[in-house]
């Protein structure tokens, strides 16, 4: 389509529609998104070729390319940080082989986190005793899935203003005042809280968080873009069979 809708996004200046510079259709107008606008930026560890963004094979961000991680230079207090960083719950498994081995480089240090960091990268590292990591070896992670979004102030579990817990405390959702941009959000929350379909999705009032952008396929609210602007918090009703009578 040559006209571009409110939710518009597309890719320019690639070799097909699949590649390229990102923008966003925004107030009538393409706007570039930068590096800055989206957390993917900031990431320096990430989970690979698992079930979905809390588990898979740890690589890391090094000198602009991934490397896999070696079993022998990761123990349980690494993977605690991970699982933090990602914004996932407590590791449940760690193995080396359990999600294959990587195409890139092996990471060439043996990670020493005491558990409470907040990035993989600000953990110690030493150098690795043994420079090879033998094949099956590339470290696997399965970190559980935290309760970590909330519908409050609705009268049920499925209806109330969006909350995410984040950082320690529950903060706010925010989002664009679009008709699509909420309704992707809610079904996002919705399908997460395991409450059914979406019903409604309405602008805060009072509350202000920073705001999210979802397809609305997203399996939770951590597959979705969190960005830097601050928005007028989302209220959502879902449809739950369970707590229909209430709406």
């Amino acid at each position: 389509s040559s006209t571009g809708g409110p939710d518009d996004v597309r890719l320019v200046g690639g070799d097909s529609r699949c590649a390229g510079g990102v923008e966003w259709y925004d107030q009538g107008e393409w706007r570039t998104v930068g590096a800055e606008d989206w957390d993917v930026a900031a990431v320096s560890v990430r989970l690979m070729d698992g079930a979905g963004l809390c588990s898979g094979r740890v690589e890391v961000k090094s000198n602009q390319s991934w490397a896999s991680v070696c079993e022998a230079d990761f123990d349980r207090q690494d993977a605690e940080v991970v699982c933090g960083e990602l914004g996932c719950g407590a590791p449940a498994a760690l193995q080396g082989g359990l999600y294959g081995e990587g195409e890139g480089q092996t990471w060439d240090k043996e990670f020493q986190c005491k558990g409470k960091e907040s990035l993989l990268l600000d953990c110690d590292t030493s150098d690795r005793e043994n420079n090879t990591c033998l094949p099956g070896n590339a470290v696997g992670l399965t970190c559980s899935e935290p309760d970590d979004v909330r519908l409050v102030g609705g009268g049920s579990r499925c209806a109330g203003g969006v909350e995410r817990y984040d950082q320690g405390e529950w903060r706010t959702v925010g989002a664009e005042d679009r008709d699509q941009t909420r309704t992707n959000v809610a079904a996002v929350v919705c399908r997460q809280l395991g409450c059914g379909s979406n019903v409604s999705a309405l602008p805060g009032n009072t509350t202000r968080g920073n705001s999210i952008i979802c397809y609305g396929s997203e399996p939770s609210l951590r597959d979705c873009y969190r960005m830097y602007d601050i928005l007028p918090g989302l209220t959502v009703i879902c449809l739950d069979r369970k707590h229909s009578e209430f709406f």
